[in-house]
């Protein structure tokens, strides 16, 4: 992109924001990089580029030097106040533009900017998004508009951008894991060189998710055979067409021998054989294979244990630019899960993490989720400095405030923020993006309003596995949707691990899916310690009790009551809970420009109402198996289990759950 280009598409962008200010609404557009341009010009010398034009816009402080240092760590900056200037040091364009943006949050957030001798390198060489965005505009467990690479819009390419690589984020695989072949055709390959010719200013690289079967679908072979002369030249090939387009291309990513989507393992080979062909192929380019350990199939006694089951036998066999994908969990994405296993088993093999921002489990983009202490449950228990990189499944759409619920954004921001230094705490990110978006250091925002939304943000995870599935419970979402309750969802001819009385098990003994050494023995693929803390009901935490045992319905509680009565009162606090954050949200209405307030009062109260549905859908069955009275000192469901059978949630389409229900 040109200078020029670059400018006309900041002035636009900058119109936008002063007419949406002069109305005093907001609409969101401008996620945390509500800066405002400086009234006259910084001064800054040094190194041309986009970190300069950054700092000329919206710096309002003093000279500025930006300068290129050679021994560095890549991508790593410092920042020092030296004779009456501010140094930014780097041994690259992203670093200095890194650094930028680092001084710029300083400024934003009320931080002093005198005396600096600040010093930052990420955690991780890769910080990715992955987005699900398919051929067609629609993305997959998106709920927030269509994709925004369907038809590239300068403006908001540059605002993507932008967003990005203030949090540090270096990487965007631009299509669906379900991948198409025509990913791969000439056509789609001249717009991703658009997009990333568009990105390269930012320090971001494309990547690319592809079908493992694309030489048959695309090349016209009879096989995908990754041992195949032919099928290796087809992709060497491809790949070095790809990389005459966009020289600086990142790689590959692949979901392959999962949900029926094509890999190795229908030509008799391994995910080894599959993942070694593809590395050998883009090691002359500098590329990397991310291959997906999300398997899974209906044969498994517990799909917890397959992913261990398929890779171990591979750990220390895959090329050294292949890492292994894997999720943060071992089912999917749930609520609450225990760590993938995976993660403290390969002692061999490179891994990143693999985050859902986009809330597919969480309530879509109806809820507010703050997933920060998630994620950072995650790395209490899995060491940052064992991974190689981190992903992120995007949220992103083309909605005006990108994400669908302006909360949904701090998710967003979370995960680059964690990604560039996973050793943040949930509270520090909070903290940033609300100075950033709602509540400016100097603002007219009692303190004691701030900390009760920050205290919202800060239980809201929590919140959420209370009214949805406390207590380790997983996988009990509607059948055709992942947004309500269908705990009893069984029909006739839908395979067992699809449905939810696969995972909860519930019967008149108790609730739980036993995975002790008696039961599926998932426990054991956990180091020994956790593996005998897991084991035994009386020492397994009680966050994840029926993830890993069957509870007797009487079993005792940490709180002295009976599980009954403990499920009982979880989903009901869940319930108050999301009351609670509305409550908090109305009483900000005198410090909320109107139009934002507004749309997310009528997102809390949608929650506030699906809390209610969750539990009182999930007890009314539960208690058909244990028999038992809900407790005295609760509220109690005000429906029906067969009225409660009967709702159904409103659908516009698959992957935009509308807010309400109908019967």
């Amino acid at each position: 992109m040109t200078k020029k280009r670059i400018l006309i598409s900041m002035l636009v962008l900058l119109l936008a924001g002063w007419s949406s200010a002069a109305t005093g609404d907001e609409d969101g557009s401008r996620l945390w990089l509500r800066l405002d341009p400086a009234a006259t010009t910084a001064t800054i010398t040094g190194v041309k580029g986009t970190a300069m034009t950054e700092l000329q816009t919206y710096w309002q402080g003093g000279p500025i030097v930006l300068k290129r240092q050679k021994g560095m760590p890549q991508d790593g900056y410092t920042i020092k106040s030296q004779g009456g200037k501010t140094v930014i040091a780097a041994s690259g364009d992203a670093g200095l533009l890194y650094g930028a943006y680092h001084l710029l949050r300083l400024q934003q957030t009320g931080q002093p900017c005198d005396a600096l001798d600040i010093s930052e390198q990420p955690a991780y060489e890769l910080r990715i998004l992955n987005h699900w965005d398919n051929p067609n505009g629609t993305v997959e467990r998106g709920f927030a508009g269509k994709s925004i690479f369907l038809n590239p819009d300068p403006a908001r390419m540059q605002m993507y951008g932008r967003a990005n690589a203030s949090i540090g984020i270096n990487g965007t695989v631009l299509n669906n894991v379900n991948a198409k072949p025509e990913a791969l055709s000439t056509e789609s390959l001249l717009k991703a060189k658009g997009i990333a010719d568009q990105l390269r200013p930012y320090g971001i690289r494309v990547y690319l998710s592809i079908n493992f079967a694309s030489p048959m679908r695309l090349g016209g072979l009879k096989t995908a055979d990754p041992m195949e002369a032919d099928v290796v030249k087809w992709w060497r090939d491809k790949v070095d067409e790809i990389y005459k387009l966009i020289p600086d291309f990142g790689g590959f990513l692949v979901k392959a021998n999962s949900e029926g989507e094509p890999g190795p393992q229908d030509f008799g080979r391994t995910h080894a054989d599959g993942a070694n062909m593809l590395a050998g192929v883009l090691r002359p380019h500098k590329g990397i294979v991310m291959w997906r350990a999300f398997v899974y199939n209906p044969q498994s006694s517990d799909r917890a244990n397959q992913a261990c089951e398929e890779f171990m036998p591979f750990d220390g066999k895959f090329a050294d630019n292949v890492i292994i994908q894997i999720k943060n969990g071992p089912v999917d994405f749930q609520p609450r899960e225990p760590y993938s296993p995976l993660f403290t088993a390969m002692k061999q093999t490179a891994m990143m993490v693999e985050f859902q921002i986009t809330q597919e489990y969480l309530g879509a983009a109806n809820h507010l989720v703050f997933l920060a202490p998630m994620w950072r449950e995650f790395f209490s228990f899995v060491k940052p400095s064992s991974l190689r990189a981190m992903a992120g499944v995007a949220n992103i759409g083309d909605d005006v405030n990108w994400c669908g619920h302006h909360f949904a954004q701090a998710n967003w921001y979370a995960f680059g923020r964690l990604a560039w230094n996973p050793s943040l705490t949930s509270g520090q990110i909070a903290e940033e993006w609300l100075a950033q978006t709602f509540f400016a250091p100097n603002d007219n925002t009692p303190q004691a309003s701030k900390s009760q939304i920050l205290d919202v943000m800060l239980a809201s995870h929590e919140a959420c596995v209370s009214y949805m599935m406390p207590l380790g419970l997983h996988h009990i979402f509607a059948g055709n949707h992942h947004y309500g309750p269908e705990p009893w969802y069984k029909p006739a001819g839908v395979r067992a691990d699809w449905t939810p009385p696969y995972y909860h098990k519930a019967d008149a003994t108790g609730l739980g899916f036993d995975r002790t050494l008696k039961g599926s023995a998932n426990v054991r693929q956990y180091p020994d310690e956790l593996c005998r803390l897991y084991n035994d009901i009386n020492t397994c935490p009680e966050n994840v009790l029926t993830w890993f045992h069957h509870v007797p319905w009487d079993h005792k509680m940490k709180s002295g009551r009976i599980f009954w009565d403990e499920l009982c009162h979880k989903y009901d606090d869940g319930v108050h809970q999301a009351r609670h954050f509305l409550a908090v949200w109305d009483a900000l209405q005198p410090y909320v420009d109107g139009q934002r307030f507004g749309e997310v009062q009528r997102k809390l109260r949608i929650q506030a109402r699906d809390a209610e549905w969750w539990r009182d859908a999930c007890l009314l069955y539960f208690q058909t198996f244990s028999k038992r009275p809900i407790p005295q000192d609760m509220e109690h469901p005000v429906h029906n289990l067969d009225e409660m059978m009967q709702f159904r949630i409103r659908i516009s389409n698959y992957e935009n759950p509308a807010c309400g229900y109908t019967k």
